[in-house]
């Protein structure tokens, strides 16, 4: 019997990437590819890049080249790119990096396993062609469902599959393989985006905003929950704007309910959300609901009028505010983070004294801070009004430090206060964490527990606040706390 080909994929960028690469993952293992942690131990590494700002491209081009020192020195026969700096730049990447064996678009991804055989084959397969795909769907959203089955949209994959590709989850498993046991996972809940920011090329790649269907939520939800995960995170451009294209803008308010009430799930969180398009139902839901995480990651951007219109954005501090009081009247403990932009084209000192006002105010549970800098392709990129490299990177130090020190004072308002966390690691050494409910993966900070007695991954226990490191807790389990209760979800 022949040896298994092997792949390994390497996923960089956000959440919905790593949705992605786990669609890509079933894609493979369902056409007999076997896969493996490590890139020395594929025949192929897939590297799934992130083609966002300059950093993530510079890391997406070094993971590349770190993969290609594998060939010749081990089992690594080839490498390629796919994902958003692969389909933003196609040609253009493969011509700058001879070293990538294959750059992949989003419409190879149907394909993924007879391209890899290609290239391993030593055949060529020509490097992506790029294309503005927001001109793949109709302008109007009412009439994309019926073109959506025509575009590629990665992490839309279908929830009927054939015999054997999921056997354990019968025919509402999707089409996706798990590549880690963490208790958290990414349920893609749309793609793309049809705001214009100025500052912002994402669009451009990733295409017209087009929801997923809530019965292929659900059903990619129940199988999660089979394979045990605890936690869901729903994600794509923009969360607010789910079901415009269904016919109901109010779609992900009945919606999340019955996503709480999957069984074997505990938590279900929320992304992406714009502050021009909360709505009241919205806030109440997310507010209320047991299992639904109060977690409000609002894309502020900035707060100073004149920069958010030079952004094509909407609001200002005062609103913004008035939207936190909002939120906070009916869950005082809820959690809130966001990102801003600093040294926009034209942002004056009275611009950024407006953000350091609204920061101040805010009481924000985690904070972003990003220097800008030129996306071509963008809007802005064409502005006046450019401001000195020097003079982003000392405004981006300033507020940088500003925000540390507020996300600081945040976490030490929350000592005394009862948590949930949902454990994520145990060990004898490091201790045991896990993280409450207004703390997303990998962004927001962690709860360093006092006591892992009795813990294991994927519990979900109550426990006091009763310090804090920097943006993290440390918290106390109370005794009897183990497991979910209703209240837990508020």
């Amino acid at each position: 019997m022949p040896e298994r080909r092997t792949v390994a994929l390497v996923t960089l960028g956000c959440a919905r990437n790593e949705v992605d690469s786990e669609e890509l993952a079933g894609r493979l293992e369902a056409d007999g590819w076997q896969l493996v942690e490590d890139a020395a131990d594929a025949d192929v590494a897939v590297v799934n890049t992130c083609g966002f700002v300059e950093a993530a491209k510079k890391d997406s081009v070094d993971a590349l080249l770190e993969a290609n020192d594998l060939k010749g020195h081990g089992r690594t026969q080839a490498v390629v790119a796919v994902g958003c700096m692969a389909e933003r730049y196609g040609k253009e990447l493969a011509e700058a990096l001879p070293e990538a064996d294959g750059v992949l678009g989003f419409d190879d991804y149907t394909d993924i396993s007879d391209r890899l055989q290609t290239i391993l084959s030593g055949g060529i397969h020509a490097s992506h062609t790029p294309r503005d795909r927001r001109k793949l769907l109709p302008i109007s959203p009412a009439e994309r469902q019926d073109s959506a089955a025509s575009v590629a949209l990665p992490g839309h994959g279908p929830t009927d599959l054939p015999e054997g590709v999921a056997p354990a989850s019968g025919p509402r498993a999707p089409l996706r393989r798990r590549l880690d046991g963490a208790p958290v996972a990414s349920v893609k809940l749309a793609s793309g985006c049809d705001r214009r920011c100025s500052f912002c090329a994402i669009p451009s790649f990733r295409g017209s905003f087009i929801s997923r269907r809530p019965s292929d939520v659900l059903g990619e939800t129940r199988w999660l929950a089979e394979q045990g995960v605890k936690e869901v995170m729903l994600v794509s451009e923009n969360n607010t704007s789910y079901g415009k294209d269904l016919g109901d803008i109010r779609l992900l308010e009945s919606l999340l309910p019955e996503l709480a009430g999957v069984d074997g799930i505990e938590r279900v969180r929320v992304s992406y959300l714009q502050p021009a398009e909360m709505r009241p139902g919205l806030i109440d839901v997310l507010t209320s609901t047991p299992k639904i995480a109060p977690y409000f990651d609002l894309s502020f951007q900035h707060s100073a009028p004149g920069v958010l219109r030079a952004m094509r954005r909407f609001g200002d501090t005062d609103r913004f505010l008035e939207l936190l009081d909002t939120i906070r009247s009916k869950a005082p403990e809820a959690g809130v983070r966001s990102n801003f932009i600093v040294g926009f084209p034209g942002e004056s000192e009275a611009d950024l004294a407006e953000l350091e006002r609204f920061l101040t105010g805010a009481r924000l549970d985690a904070i972003g801070v990003f220097g800008y800098s030129d996306e071509e392709g963008t809007e802005a990129a064409t502005y006046d009004g450019k401001l000195d490299e020097d003079v982003v990177a000392e405004r981006l130090a300033h507020i940088s430090r500003l925000a540390e020190e507020l996300v600081s004072q945040r976490a030490e308002e929350r000592v005394g206060e009862s948590v949930h966390v949902l454990v994520e690691s145990v060990d004898d050494e490091e201790g045991v964490y896990g993280r409450a409910a207004h703390q997303a993966p990998e962004t927001d900070g962690q709860v360093l527990l006092t006591s892992g007695e009795g813990l294991a991954v994927g519990r979900m226990v109550e426990a006091k606040v009763v310090g804090t490191e920097g943006v993290d807790l440390v918290a106390e389990p109370l005794t009897g706390s183990l497991g979910w209760s209703e209240e837990a979800g508020r």
